[in-house]
This record gives structure tokens, C-alpha cells and sequence, in this order.
């Protein structure tokens, strides 16, 4: 199973090509990439809303794809219940404005779906203390969410050491707890984090060219093995 793997390659559905998302998702499939990373907005939480609920749910009837989803709004029941019935295989949903985080960690596994919970960079790795051990996924936010077209957002100097302690935190507990990077994820931060720290690479325009997408993960590809090897 791909959750079994390491140095995961997830490309961004948004950074595609968002008037041919079928050939697009072909293009994965026919390169090897197992999953494809779903970026939820609401336009409030982050001030962009590129993607709609409708084309996730086109979309997950024509590929096999892992759908792999990060849900990114103020109010979440909603969003986190349309996905569920779409039938995605992992969410991941924003510590800062869930009040009830193991309640949704809870509803979400009840669906058998993996849940996760994300944080944006200035959130302390504390607000995980009691839910760890439920989280089948920790996403950390590397920008601020919503900022990725901002040309001189760039990721946070403290990144490395919030990685590193969060890799601790899930190895003293001996966890299966995977470690998601989202945000101008490079190739650099791939070789850097993709060994021993991180487990699944949010890639988007940093590493994916839209003119020529399937050289882009062939080179991904190359760069995933070299790294494991």
C-alpha cells in the first residue's frame, strides 16, 4: 500500500491544469504517482478558493488515484462530510480552526478514512500532545496557507527544527504517524527531509511544470529513488 512507503510524492490538484484535470491525473498514473494531494478553501480561512467540491467528485470517478485531502476553512463539518461521501482516502484538517479536534479525528475514522490533523508554520507542535497517537497524518504547513502566489513568501526559517521535533515526538511514541511537507516544496527539501524525516512531499509549481508535467515526475521519480537508495 502506498501509506507504507516512504518519500511520497503528492502533487498539488490545484497546481495542475485545472481545464484538463482527467488527462492530467492520467498523466500521474502513467508516471507512477499513486496519490494527488486536494487542497480545500474557502476563500476565508485562505484568501484564494481555486477548486470546487464538484470537480473533486468528478474527478474521483475517473482515476484511482489516492485522494489525499487538506482541508483548509474556517468552518470544516461541511467540507469534511461532502469528502467522506466522495470517498477520499485520507483529510487532514486545520488544528486552528477545529474546536474539537479528537471529535473529528473520531468522525473522520469512523468512515474508515484516514485523518490527519494540519498546522500552519507558527502553530506550536503542542497542540498535538493528546492526539498524536490518533493522527495517521501531521501536516505542516512550510508557508502560510493561501500565500503560495505571493512571490516573496518563502518557507519558514524554523522549519528544519519543527520537522526534526516532530519526528522525535513520533518516534519516542513509537508511531506510525506519517509526516506531510506542504508548501513551495523543493527538490532540495526532498533530498533533504525525504530519508528519515518526512514521509509524503506536497509537490506543486516549485517541482511540476504544467508544458511538460510527465518529465516533471519522471524526474521526481529518479530523484524519490535516489534518495531512498
Amino acid at each position: 500500500m502506498i501509506w507504507n512507503e516512504k518519500c511520497i510524492i503528492s502533487p498539488s490538484l490545484i497546481c495542475l491544469d485545472m481545464c484538463n484535470l482527467e488527462a492530467q491525473a492520467k498523466i500521474l498514473e502513467e508516471n507512477n504517482i499513486k496519490m494527488l494531494h486536494v487542497d480545500i478553501l474557502d476563500g476565508h480561512f485562505s484568501p484564494s478558493m481555486p477548486l470546487g467540491l464538484d470537480t473533486v467528485r468528478q474527478l474521483r470517478a475517473k482515476t484511482s488515484l489516492e485522494f489525499d485531502c487538506h482541508v483548509m476553512t474556517t468552518e470544516q463539518d461541511y467540507f469534511v462530510d461532502e469528502l467522506l461521501d466522495i470517498g477520499v482516502s485520507q483529510i487532514t484538517f486545520h488544528a486552528e480552526t477545529q474546536p474539537h479536534i479528537d471529535g473529528m479525528l473520531n468522525r473522520i475514522h469512523s468512515r474508515g478514512v484516514r485523518a490527519g490533523v494540519a498546522l500552519k508554520p507558527a502553530t506550536p507542535l503542542s497542540t498535538l500532545d493528546y492526539v498524536l497517537e490518533k493522527c495517521d497524518c501531521v501536516l505542516l504547513m512550510l508557508i502560510n496557507p493561501g500565500y503560495a502566489f505571493v512571490k516573496n513568501e518563502k518557507q519558514v526559517s524554523y522549519a528544519d527544527r519543527k520537522i526534526q521535533d516532530l519526528r522525535r515526538m513520533i518516534n519516542e511514541r513509537n508511531l506510525q504517524t506519517k509526516i506531510e511537507l506542504d508548501g513551495r516544496i523543493s527538490t532540495q527539501n526532498i533530498r533533504d527531509w525525504g530519508r528519515d524525516s518526512a514521509d509524503i512531499f506536497v509537490t506543486g509549481s516549485t517541482c511540476l511544470k504544467r508544458d511538460n508535467l510527465a518529465q516533471s515526475l519522471r524526474d521526481l521519480n529518479v530523484l524519490r529513488e535516489s534518495v531512498l537508495s
